[in-house]
């Protein structure tokens, strides 16, 4: 009887204590998908395990009563999220996971125009989703891209502020700009279009270095930039986000979403800029920053169809009214030789599509046009040009054993006008092209990609394109590639290089220019690091090498009133190397660094010369650390430049040759603390930089843009005089940097699912 108490008394005990010891379980998923292999660590204990097939996760006889959850899978954000107990009580407890935007695991299109893991691409493309650009937001895409490494905006003109995009050094013509990949952005556009661009309508934005015309024809030689805008169908209902700098520039972004019917989804974009401050901070009476008026509508639709064949078709039209110049400037004074001022309005409109075909066989139509519209007055020069593009494309993707092809024709239209004298009559000009690719699995391991274009110019004749590309997957964590492939350019000096239109210098081509080629090879390789912590490090290196052929330069320094252009009587070369390195800790700290090492050079009559405006090193960096607890996220980004060669008027020029190390850095501070909304607002320009540092002036003699009391000698030399102590004419030609100096910004973003 005894011995049945003493029984009886330690069930109990052990019943009551096992009662106290609670289970903690739950399921881990993405987007409602239950995810296997996940790492689940119960924090400031020993106690790990890893969700089963099921997406299931369970901890046994928990003691603790208060504390944390962490969450790991590689190409997700770890989660961590704490949790509160009751003795006796057993929690469930559910975790839902996001991609990480800055992994090796999207998916793209740009390198082989196939949807592909990029990982699994035998072509290298970078990816940056609207998370990166929103560490330092911007009113167009062509500001967003100064933080991308090896990526630089490079302003053109001194007074109206326009530019274009270099890729490794390459000068804005050999970036091909996509829209949802079609040629949409191109020659004329290219120093006008990247502007009203919607970035509440950006997805991602694919960029590939390197040549890349076996696909995509002329244009695509140094380089892509593919910007894809959002699906209908998975965009949010609504969203806004608005911003305003302490110079009073006002940005606006809309996006609204519509179901007008079972089929149908479409998605309207607004973007609306303005500033129209005269603000003059380096007193040379001359406005420091383009005013600028802009509207830019964006629509796309998606169409439902059988199964799930695509249907897609997208429209934007864009407007904007932009001056720089003498601060007096008024609209009056437009075209005349009274005030100063370069007045430009610019007009275009823009369909792109895609519809695959009732077909078993996978094949698709895509199709863009666009027309561009601008009348300018640069002081009393005027240009006034008419563009019109037009392109087509059939594809047919098929997969046989091992080969996965691609093959297609395309066609494409330009037409371009204008009112000077370089121009006598109208160019219409066609280009057929056919191509075929061929990626071949060669191994579990490794494949190759074999690809040749066929194009032919109605003005040049025939051009071939071919490419070779290898790929070799060491493990999931290692990845070489190599590429190799040709590139072309069709040269319209007049749609591409502002300095030809500014009107402060005359134009001369001495020859017939001929179409510029390139060879390029390029060594990528990728390196993943994952920790046990969840602390996770992607390394990517990529070392390249382009030689040009006819590649057109130009002269500033022979005679200080013209720019010369001409083919190279020699080669060009483009080489360096760039490396990406991607940091994402578990306690909300993340990296993303990148640097780039740059040997530009034009060789001819066996003399070699750097380029102008082209650096020898660029780095940037974007930094974020979220303090979960205030809800409040930090980002710091930015970029130095390493030296630039600059155009100069004369040996008495007294403004530096050379830009200096010179870095532009931004903070911004986020609050997410309300539902659908974002908070934020920060610093750009940290350092307080602009380019008149260490230079007397930027613009030279402002107060004479006419050149009336420029005296010349009989062959054509600015003489040396008291009102013109350095022999100099009026010219815009000398920048290389924005000239805003530090600022302030504030904005709000809201977003409804």
């Amino acid at each position: 009887m005894k011995n049945l108490i003493w029984i009886l008394i330690l069930f109990n005990l052990q019943f009551s204590f096992a009662q106290e010891i609670t289970k903690i379980s739950g399921f881990i998923s993405v987007e409602g998908r239950k995810i296997q292999a996940a790492n689940v660590h119960l924090l400031g204990t020993n106690q790990k395990t890893i969700s089963d097939s099921l997406g299931y996760y369970s901890f046994e006889n928990v003691e603790i009563e208060n504390g944390r959850i962490q969450v790991t899978l590689t190409g997700f954000k770890p989660v961590t999220q704490r949790f509160s107990i009751i003795k006796g009580q057993n929690l469930n407890l559910d975790f839902d996971l996001e991609d990480n935007e800055n992994q090796l695991n999207e998916v793209v299109v740009s390198g082989t125009l196939k949807a592909v893991k990029r990982l699994e691409s035998a072509v290298p493309v970078e990816v940056y989703s609207p998370v990166f650009f929103k560490k330092n937001p911007t009113a167009s895409i062509y500001e967003a891209l100064q933080n991308i490494n090896g990526v630089r905006p490079q302003l053109n003109c001194g007074v109206c502020n326009t530019g274009d995009i270099h890729i490794n050094g390459l000068e804005g013509p050999y970036t091909l700009v996509l829209i949802d990949g079609m040629p949409i952005v191109s020659s004329l556009s290219t120093v006008y279009g990247l502007s009203g661009i919607p970035n509440s309508l950006v997805e991602r934005i694919e960029i590939v270095k390197g040549p890349a015309s076996s696909l995509y024809g002329s244009e695509a030689v140094g380089g892509l930039i593919n910007i894809i805008t959002k699906n209908p169908t998975n965009a949010p209902l609504f969203s806004a986000d608005i911003f305003m700098t302490s110079y009073l520039e006002t940005n606006v972004d809309l996006g609204m979403k519509f179901n007008p019917s079972k089929k149908a989804t479409t998605l309207l974009g607004l973007n609306y800029f303005n500033y129209n401050q005269v603000i003059d901070k380096d007193k040379d009476n001359f406005t420091d920053v383009t005013l600028s008026e802009r509207i830019s509508i964006f629509n796309k639709w998606n169409f439902k169809r059988n199964n799930n064949r695509l249907f897609t078709i997208a429209a934007r039209g864009m407007y904007e009214d932009r001056w720089g110049g003498d601060l007096r400037w008024e609209k009056k004074f437009r075209g005349g030789d009274e005030i100063y001022g370069e007045s430009i309005y610019t007009k275009r409109g823009e369909l792109i599509g895609s519809y695959q075909l009732p077909f078993e066989e996978k094949l698709m139509v895509s199709f863009s046009g666009n027309v561009h519209y601008q009348d300018s007055r640069y002081g009393t020069t005027s240009y006034i040009a008419n563009q019109k593009i037009g392109f087509l494309q059939l594809t047919w993707d098929k997969k046989l054993g091992r080969n996965d092809l691609l093959a297609g024709i395309a066609n494409r239209y330009s037409y371009y006008d204008d009112n000077t004298t370089a121009t006598k009559e109208a160019e219409s000009t066609w280009l057929p092209g056919i191509f075929v690719q061929d990626e071949i699995t060669l191994s579990p391991k490794s494949q190759v990609l074999l690809g040749m274009r066929y194009d032919y110019n109605s003005i040049h004749g025939s051009i071939y394109t071919p490419r070779v590309a290898y790929r070799w997957k060491k493990n999931e964590n290692t990845i070489f590639r190599l590429n190799a492939g040709t590139g072309f350019r069709v040269v319209n000096l007049f749609t591409e290089d502002h300095a030809a239109l500014t009107g402060s210098r005359d134009v001369v081509i001495k020859n017939d220019l001929k179409p510029e080629q390139s060879v390029n090879a390029n060594l990528n390789y990728i390196q993943k690091i994952n920790f046990t912590n969840g602390t996770f490090i992607g390394i990517e290196t990529t070392a390249f090498y382009t030689r040009f052929s006819n590649k057109i330069i130009s002269d500033y320094e022979t005679d200080p009133n013209k720019i010369i252009y001409d083919n190279i009587n020699g080669y060009a070369i483009s080489q360096g190397i760039s490396t990406n390195i991607d940091v994402n800790f578990t306690n909300g700290l993340k990296m993303i660094l990148g640097a780039t090492f740059l040997d530009n050079k034009n060789v001819e009559n066996g003399i070699s010369e750097r380029p102008f405006l082209t650096e020898n090193f660029t780095a940037t960096w974007s930094i974020s650390y979220k303090i979960e607890a205030l809800n409040l996220v930090l980002d710091y980004t930015g970029n130095v430049y390493s030296p630039m060669k600059l155009p100069l008027l004369s040996d008495l020029d007294p403004r530096s040759p050379k830009s200096p190390w010179h870095s532009i850095q931004n903070i911004q501070f986020t609050y997410l603390g309300w539902k659908n909304f974002e908070l934020y607002g920060g610093i750009k320009n940290l350092l307080n930089f602009t380019p008149k540092q260490n230079n007397p002036f930027l613009i030279s003699r402002t107060n004479d843009p006419f050149d009336k009391n420029v005296q010349y000698d009989s062959a054509g030399k600015v003489l040396v005089t008291p009102d013109n102590p350095y022999g100099l004419t009026f010219d815009t030609t000398y920048v290389y940097g924005q000239n805003q100096t530090i600022r302030g910004f504030f904005g709000l973003r809201y977003t409804l699912r």
